[in-house]
């Protein structure tokens, strides 16, 4: 089995649609793909649909990649099969993503103080219905030449957490993320924990506190993990008896990785569907 927990539509920052999605992934030879859009499920209904349409033997699992920050520190967190209806977990959702407008004007205003000529309405173009983040407007930045990839706009110089242009926004408290996950019957699975490019990252001591509170795994293959990272996470999941995923943290043409770049163990996998008890994962065979 090929099993990729970690991919992205046009419902936040990616390229596909959910539709394009399912078919992508699907040809790319995948058994079961996750659609983790950012703090959104707005792409699930039009991904099933299009499964059951297509009538391919690919499992869909449900998801979302939450914001998050402790200690001054941003992290995403996975959630897989989780109730989207549930009023808690809902709630805190539509706090995070109401306040992404605001904070992507003000990254644009700031980028504008800096003498680059990019505009609101680029940057919203370019997200069209999705939920606007720091993506559409490295895009933006591309398209003007000031970058050359939408990765070299995450740097000091202008994105990256501490760089020049960087507001911050609203964000789950991970440990409310894990608790509101869980209680809507979801897992809950900390991305790329070891991604250090993309700044400062969180202390081991604080993912095993967080697997004390209920974390379920850390994703531990991942395109910005180097070998040396990736054995050193393996090793701590086994410590802390945390699940060890592996994804592509797909994004369409938006970055350089593929679907099913790193994929998931299968009895990982099986365990994830075990634990969640607030939805199924989506098969149309």
């Amino acid at each position: 089995m090929r099993i990729d927990l970690h991919t992205h539509s046009t419902a936040s920052d990616g390229t596909d649609t959910p539709a394009e999605l399912v078919r992508n992934a699907a040809a790319a030879g995948l058994d079961v793909v996750a659609l983790t859009d950012h703090d959104t499920v707005g792409g699930h209904d039009e991904a099933a649909k299009e499964l059951h349409d297509l009538g391919s033997p690919l499992t869909l699992v449900t998801g979302a990649e939450l914001s998050c920050k402790v200690d001054g520190i941003s992290m995403h967190m996975l959630a897989y099969l989780f109730d989207p209806a549930e009023p808690e977990l809902f709630r805190e959702r539509e706090l995070v993503r109401d306040d992404r407008v605001p904070r992507a004007r003000a990254m644009v205003g700031k980028l504008q103080e800096l003498g680059v000529p990019v505009t609101w309405e680029r940057v919203a173009a370019i997200a069209g219905d999705g939920s606007v983040g720091r993506p559409h407007i490295a895009t933006a930045l591309v398209d003007l030449g000031v970058v050359d990839s939408v990765s070299d706009a995450f740097t000091e110089r202008w994105l990256a957490n501490d760089g020049r242009a960087y507001v911050e926004k609203h964000e789950f408290d991970p440990f409310d993320a894990v608790r509101l996950v869980k209680a809507a019957g979801g897992v809950t699975v900390f991305a790329h924990p070891g991604a250090h490019k993309r700044g400062e990252t969180v202390p081991e001591s604080v993912i095993a506190a967080l697997a004390a509170a209920g974390l379920d795994g850390i994703e531990v293959d991942h395109m910005d993990h180097d070998e040396a990272t990736r054995a050193r996470l393996r090793g701590f999941a086994a410590e802390t008896g945390l699940l060890a995923t592996g994804s592509s943290d797909y994004h369409g043409s938006r970055k350089t990785c593929r679907l099913g770049e790193w994929v998931t163990d299968p009895e990982v996998y099986r365990e994830i569907a075990r634990r969640a008890t607030g939805a199924l994962p989506i098969s149309a065979v």
